[in-house]
């Protein structure tokens, strides 16, 4: 093999009652611990700007003496650990509540607005609630740091005692810190702690578990140009040298998630690209995270100038990712996402539970 980077990508993937017997019989390999898994994988080589990649069966990958590669697909393989308290072995809703006037979608104004419908995501299934206070839609203004606070540790504070994991949506320090005083148990940072570089030394501080997203550039003009070689293998070391800084700064590695970040500085081109190889991210070693919930390239694909009108998009974009293995989907429609990806999963592995 030779001397350079190595991406592995799952495909031939196999689910239920298939899945457990071709593991069994040596023919597959777990993803990501299971209950899917994985026949063959693509290997790709190289830097970004140049790689080769080949085909390679299951049975030979687990055969192989390389230890880069032995080390790649223990990342792919391993059972993941809880986070933040919420076990992995089904796939985790995470639900969207913006406090915001000018959110991309569904934001409220009063807090006792957000506390609502936070209760009401709960009751429709949603593990996670993620509050968010600053807008990062494309084409958006920076919000104060003191105007966020104001925005949302009132709504976590009326938050108490609901039966979900509270996420914090924000890219600043003392947001955090003060979200994590009010309750919350996961900071969600859409600049994996580039914005503010003192969010990493509070997060391990408050024990905080963390979901790490990609975004070129600011979300102000982040859309206007988004240029890469190769957006796939990119965003991959991007977030895989933002997981080393976070352990390095003393944040456990079973404390942290990846997020792709899809449309976040990135063309419908690329957007597509990023969904159509999720699998790839699992070499990562951490849960993953996809939000494509109501996103403008869903409305390029097939229509739906208004929002809500892109939930079918939506759905399907949820489907394709938890075929890849996701662990957690981060969406507006609890409800008609968590029935769309149990229909899928009963269909897929032929089984009600």
């Amino acid at each position: 093999m030779v001397d350079a980077k190595l991406y592995l990508r799952p495909v031939g993937l196999l689910y239920g009652a298939t899945a457990n017997e071709a593991v069994a019989s040596g023919l597959a390999l777990p993803l990501a611990g299971g209950p899917i898994a994985f026949a063959a994988a693509e290997l790709i080589e190289g830097a970004p700007s140049k790689s080769k990649t080949r085909l390679v069966a299951a049975r030979s990958l687990a055969q192989s003496h390389d230890a880069d590669l032995s080390k790649v697909l223990g990342r792919v393989t391993a059972a993941r650990p809880p986070f933040a308290g919420l076990s992995l072995d089904r796939l985790l809703i995470m639900g969207i509540v913006n406090v915001t006037p000018d959110s991309f979608s569904d934001g409220y104004d009063t807090k006792e607005e957000a506390i609502l419908h936070a209760a009401e995501l709960v009751d429709a299934g949603a593990a996670i609630i993620d509050i968010g206070g600053e807008s990062t839609r494309p084409g958006s203004d920076a919000v104060e740091e003191e105007e966020e606070l104001a925005r949302v540790v009132p709504v976590l504070e009326g938050l108490s005692g609901l039966k979900a994991v509270i996420s914090v949506d924000t890219r600043k320090a003392e947001v955090a810190r003060a979200a994590a005083k009010a309750g919350a148990a996961i900071l969600n940072d859409v600049s994996a702690f580039t914005y503010d570089p003192q969010s990493v030394a509070v997060a391990a501080e408050t024990r905080l578990s963390v979901i790490l997203m990609h975004a070129q550039g600011e979300p102000k003009t982040m859309h206007l140009n988004p240029v890469y070689t190769d957006v796939v293998l990119e965003v991959f070391d991007y977030l895989e040298q933002c997981i080393e800084a976070a352990e390095a700064a003393g944040i456990s590695h079973a404390k942290i998630a990846a997020d792709p970040g899809v449309g976040f500085g990135k063309t419908m081109a690329h957007t597509l690209r990023l969904l159509a190889n999720l699998s790839l991210f699992h070499a990562l070693g951490v849960p993953l995270l996809v939000g494509a919930s109501r996103k403008r390239f869903i409305a390029g694909i097939s229509g739906g100038d208004q929002r809500k009108s892109r939930e079918p998009g939506s759905l399907a974009v949820a489907i394709s990712a938890a075929s890849q293995g996701i662990q957690i989907l981060r969406v507006h429609d609890v409800a008609g996402s968590r029935q769309g990806l149990a229909v899928w999963r009963a269909a897929t592995f032929g089984t009600e539970n």
